[in-house]
């Protein structure tokens, strides 16, 4: 039986193994899990918990120390009925980013003004389809490259359209009201 059980627990280590290398070879940066990679902004209660991103008190943001041009961002999310949040993305002034300064792709399913809810980019592109994501894991992929942008919301693609107004920058993770997690964030340069 010893015997037996070491034999899975090599495997799995070998196949975990191959995972991570799998990932570094397709040139995924992990974002998850520490604040080595992160500036934090403002006054959002930003900690982690076995493993997560969590704020629920305050605002600001997370800034990736890094800046980015092509990437494409994957990463969880889970909020509470009424949060605010958001990815901001190519900011040019990583002191005070808006949505006018950088790209917002949103996380705000009650926000007043509907048309750039969550699944859409803040005065660029309305989602093109309601998915409604509280207290819920919600996955987005995010794709810029060149004056393209892609948005996709748990498999959906919610906004596609072309800007040119910012090239590079650090991209974030905002709080800016209610419960927000986030997991699994990673990046890659295209």
């Amino acid at each position: 039986m010893k015997i037996l059980n070491s034999a899975i627990i090599t495997i799995c280590l070998l196949l975990l193994s191959a995972c991570s290398k799998s990932n570094e070879s397709e040139g995924w940066i992990d974002l998850s899990g520490s604040f080595e990679a992160w500036n934090q902004m403002g006054d959002g209660n930003w900690r982690i918990e076995d493993g997560i991103f969590v704020a629920d008190s305050g605002t600001g943001q997370l800034v990736t120390k890094q800046s980015f041009a092509n990437f494409q961002i994957q990463l969880e999310f889970w909020t509470d009925e009424g949060a605010n949040s958001g990815i901001f993305i190519r900011a040019t002034d990583s002191k005070n980013i808006t949505d006018t300064n950088a790209y917002e792709i949103n996380i705000f399913d009650t926000r007043p003004d509907q048309t750039y809810r969550t699944g859409g980019v803040v005065n660029h592109a309305a989602p093109s389809e309601i998915i409604n994501t509280p207290n819920q894991w919600n996955t987005y992929d995010i794709t810029a490259e060149g004056n393209k942008f892609t948005v996709i919301l748990n498999g959906v693609t919610t906004a596609e359209f072309t800007d040119d107004t910012h090239s590079i920058g650090p991209f974030t993770l905002q709080c800016a009201g209610g419960t927000l997690k986030f997991r699994n964030v990673r990046v890659r340069e295209i």
